[in-house]
């Protein structure tokens, strides 16, 4: 009945209003979820920040809070985990709403660090409403059940105490009647004369020796034990009286003799007085033997224990001895690792190429080497705790920013120095943690005064070939240029002597001379190649009706095999040039009835392009010279064709291998992806 009482009133209890929690660095936005939250129900609480919340949940509890992610100081995942890291607010509601913080990862992140919801603004009122009377609904109903719960609990205490004092007072009265009866019973109770004859025994000794009182009353107490037990009895009688009076007020033990002739082991204790002048002694028998049995137990035990405590301190003079092992090996290798750390210290400020470590969390040089400093021109103070621009570091073959992030190996850049000079690099990169953070080893082997050198080579070598070229073309336009001269000459004074085959003969080498001429200018002159990104195939294959009709008049044919291969920055007009020319030679070292294989695929970074003929093949003495302006085996051949592909083929960076024997000769054109 008091039960249901209590109930009823509980639910007559005005209900006071829920404190919510609202946070949010805009008060703007404060003011929105308070027009949506407004009730007489509700205590609204405002907090500008992560710090303001934790304050205000130090002075109040609140039913649920709504956290903005993006805070200044603490954010709101940082406020969330503080919350749930206090015993007292761990298990409050944390609905995160927030317009910037959209990703996936920010949603799992806000769910790992306790929220039980993620709303994205803008929202819908009615639904953030409906969400907080529930969450306010199930706050009350805890409330309620902690409230009846504790007066519940309250008064079954109450009850249980009332129980506990009635026990106490029946557990006194049987303590005190146990202790008297205990005091009489489970003990033998002897009463002896001077003499050692018995005068009276208590119950017990029914249950502990066999006997009944009238057995033992006048007979003398050495019956009781087998230590003193003697065949005369006399002498028996005088020992026990002597041990009697000594063992007065003390603790003896002995070995007591039962009816049916077995022992135990027992403690007796005297105690002496004197009634009517007659020495009276009280003797107090207790059987021991369950005790002599623990103690011989726990001798064995501590026997055991002896010998597991030497095993186990000869396990840990291993263990320790193993462990100074190990520390001394621990030591070895920090030493090591000291060593080492000091050797890439030397190595990283003593290596003449530009080293740096750059962070990749947060996007700063962590250190970088003399050599940086000296090529680039920056100091230290330059790089402290400043952002780096990247933009600085250009791939020279795409044009594009290098990407730190990644490992490359050697790649050619070009980098700017603090006074805007632009110079050249070998870039090599390696991803490496430090103290758990990632970073980029950086590496800049500068060859800036290398490819200074390799372009002065290169227009040396460029001037060399100009006069080399220029010695071959007065040779070869001297021989066209003399047969005309000569049949002007004759015809000078007789113009008669002119004939058809004269005139075409001097055409036709003054026709060669040209061809000379134009194809020594194609080569001579520092052509720009224009290239757009298309398909190799693509131009072979508008290509091919010409190549088959060229095969085709001197009875040899073309087989195209074309593979898979993606698009190159080609210039068309050249790339076609140099297939016509590799192919027009092939076909001239082919007899009649042979076959010329076009042949493209890809080989990992690289497309190939493959034109292989089943001529007679090259010897070492030509192949030697192969590409040489102005060298040829045909007839009528200018050598400046293979010269014209091997400068089309640099153009494009590209490499052309040649493979020559008896079964024919080929040649493999391998252009790189993405080189522009």
């Amino acid at each position: 009945m008091q039960r249901k009482n209590y109930s009823a009133n509980l639910n007559n209890t005005p209900k006071k209003k829920v404190n919510i929690l609202m946070v949010d660095d805009h008060p703007e936005n404060l003011l929105a979820l308070e027009a949506v939250l407004i009730s007489p129900n509700y205590n609204l609480v405002s907090a500008n920040s992560g710090k303001e919340a934790l304050k205000c949940m130090l002075k109040q509890d609140f039913a649920v809070i709504l956290l903005d992610v993006q805070m200044p100081g603490l954010n709101g995942f940082e406020t969330a985990k503080l919350i749930k890291a206090r015993e007292k607010t761990r298990y409050i509601p944390i609905i995160f709403i927030t317009a910037i913080s959209q990703d996936i990862e920010h949603v799992h992140q806000g769910y790992s660090v306790g929220a039980i919801d993620y709303i994205f603004k803008p929202f819908h009122p009615e639904t953030l409403k409906q969400k907080i009377e529930q969450f306010v609904k199930i706050h009350r109903n805890h409330e309620e059940n902690i409230i009846q719960s504790d007066r519940e609990r309250t008064f079954e205490l109450n009850e249980v105490n009332k129980k506990l004092d009635v026990a106490k007072i029946n557990l006194r009265r049987s303590e005190a009647l146990a202790k008297v009866i205990g005091e009489t019973l489970i003990d033998t109770i002897v009463t002896l004369d001077d003499q050692g004859y018995i005068l009276s025994v208590n119950p017990a000794v029914t249950n502990m020796f066999g006997y009944q009182a009238e057995d033992l009353v006048g007979k003398h107490v050495i019956m009781l034990f087998l230590n003193i037990k003697d065949d005369n009895e006399m002498d028996a009688s005088a020992s026990i009286l002597s041990t009697l009076k000594l063992a007065t007020g003390k603790l003896v033990e002995s070995v007591a003799l039962r009816k049916d002739e077995s022992h135990f082991h027992a403690d007796i204790q005297i105690g002496e007085t004197t009634i009517e002048d007659q020495q009276i002694f009280v003797c107090t028998i207790r059987d021991v033997t369950e005790r002599k049995q623990i103690d011989e137990i726990k001798k064995q035990k501590f026997n055991n224990l002896e010998n597991i405590v030497k095993e186990r301190t000869l396990e840990l003079l291993n263990a320790n001895e193993k462990l100074q092992n190990e520390i001394e090996e621990r030591n070895k290798i920090a030493d090591h690792l000291y060593r080492s750390q000091e050797r890439f210290r030397t190595i990283f400020e003593s290596s003449p190429c530009l080293m740096a470590i750059y962070s990749l969390d947060d996007g700063t040089f962590i250190e970088v080497n003399s050599s940086w400093l000296n090529f680039t021109g920056y100091n230290h103070d330059d790089f402290k705790n400043q952002k780096i621009n990247f933009e600085n570091l250009i791939d020279e073959s795409t044009g594009e920013p290098v990407d730190i992030g990644q490992t490359v190996r050697n790649k050619r850049i070009t980098y700017n120095t603090k006074n805007e000079e632009i110079r050249d690099g070998l870039l090599s990169t390696e991803i490496i943690d430090i103290h758990s953070e990632p970073c980029t080893l950086l590496v800049i082997t500068d060859i800036t005064e290398s490819t200074y050198l390799q372009k002065e080579m290169y227009r040396l070598d460029r001037l060399n070939l100009i006069g080399e070229m220029a010695a071959g073309i007065a040779h070869e336009i001297r021989n066209p240029m003399t047969t005309v001269h000569g049949f002007l000459q004759l015809s000078r004074h007789n113009s008669d002597n002119l004939s058809e085959e004269i005139i075409d003969l001097m055409l036709e080498e003054l026709n060669r001379a040209n061809s000379i001429i134009t194809e020594f200018l194609n080569l001579a002159k520092n052509k720009v190649s224009v290239k757009v990104k298309q398909n190799l195939n693509t131009v072979i294959e508008a290509l091919s009706p010409l190549i088959q009709a060229e095969a085709l008049r001197s009875s040899k044919h073309i087989i195209l095999d074309l593979g898979n291969c993606p698009d190159l920055f080609i210039d068309q007009k050249e790339i076609r040039q140099l297939i016509l020319n590799i192919v027009l030679n092939g076909l001239d070292a082919m007899s009649s009835g042979g076959k010329l294989m076009i042949k493209t695929y890809q080989n990992g970074q690289t497309v190939v392009l493959e034109i292989k003929d089943q001529g007679r093949g090259m010897g070492p003495e030509v192949l030697e010279k192969l590409g040489t302006p102005f060298f040829t085996t045909k007839e009528k051949g200018t050598g400046l064709g293979l010269a014209i592909c091997y400068s089309i083929a640099e153009r494009h960076h590209a490499e052309i291998d040649i493979a020559t024997g008896n079964e024919g000769t080929t040649f493999s054109i391998q252009f790189k992806q993405d080189q522009r």
